[in-house]
């Protein structure tokens, strides 16, 4: 509950300033800034996404020999310190996980990016609280003798992005970014050759500053994989 406590605070010396300055040219600046941040916020998550795609299409144009790895799609959930992070400590998580190998080599390169998102509303202010991460690292795959079970675990480094927010009559909110460690492990099928369908435990760490407060931005992330090997 602190950061919740925190931006409370926050949205109510915000709210007063607002009262005490209210007029029709300040309502229609603070409605364009308001709406711009929107935007440009908007256009950021636009750029991740396509990044993202290039960087799966690019992967995909290396399948021919001697290269090998996989595209997988993450859906679950991140588990988040409750007591920083409440009331928007039970996130919804997508991911894209993608690793690749040359024949030989023992491990493969891990590229991953995740994104949670959580929404509460409490006393008429909406709370969301946003994480985005991009993991770089490493990732030891074993192909079990005649099956097509494949474990997995890998690490590396997490840089990580975090956002807590809150509006009502306007809005208030902070946001950090944090360099930490990512450690995961998992099994997936490969069925037909080329289609992956498996579990995914993770967990992320990374220090960040919101409303003046030092928490966790990582956590703990669980969820199902669906996705192509080549």
């Amino acid at each position: 509950m602190l950061l919740s406590h925190l931006l409370v605070d926050t949205y109510q010396v915000a709210f007063m300033n607002e009262l005490l300055r209210f007029n029709d040219t300040v309502t229609v600046m603070h409605s364009f800034e308001v709406n711009a941040k929107i935007i440009l916020k908007k256009v950021g998550v636009m750029k991740k996404v396509c990044l993202a795609i290039m960087l799966m299409l690019f992967v995909i144009n290396t399948h021919a020999d001697p290269w090998s790895g996989n595209v997988n799609f993450f859906l679950g959930k991140k588990s988040v310190d409750s007591e920083y992070w409440a009331p928007v400590d039970d996130p919804v998580e997508f991911g894209v996980l993608v690793d690749f190998k040359p024949s030989g080599w023992p491990i493969s390169v891990a590229l991953d990016a995740l994104g949670s998102y959580d929404q509460v509303t409490e006393g008429g202010i909406k709370f969301e609280g946003t994480t985005s991460e991009f993991n770089a690292g490493v990732r030891k795959i074993w192909q079990v003798s005649g099956s097509s079970v494949r474990p997995y675990i890998g690490g590396g480094l997490a840089f990580i992005n975090a956002e807590f927010k809150g509006t009502g009559f306007n809005t208030v909110s902070d946001d950090d970014k944090g360099t930490g460690i990512w450690l995961n492990g998992g099994i997936y099928w490969t069925l037909g050759q080329h289609f992956n369908l498996g579990l995914d435990l993770r967990y992320s760490e990374a220090d960040v500053t919101l409303f003046g407060l030092e928490g966790k931005a990582g956590g703990t992330h669980a969820g199902l994989l669906l996705g192509y090997h080549w």
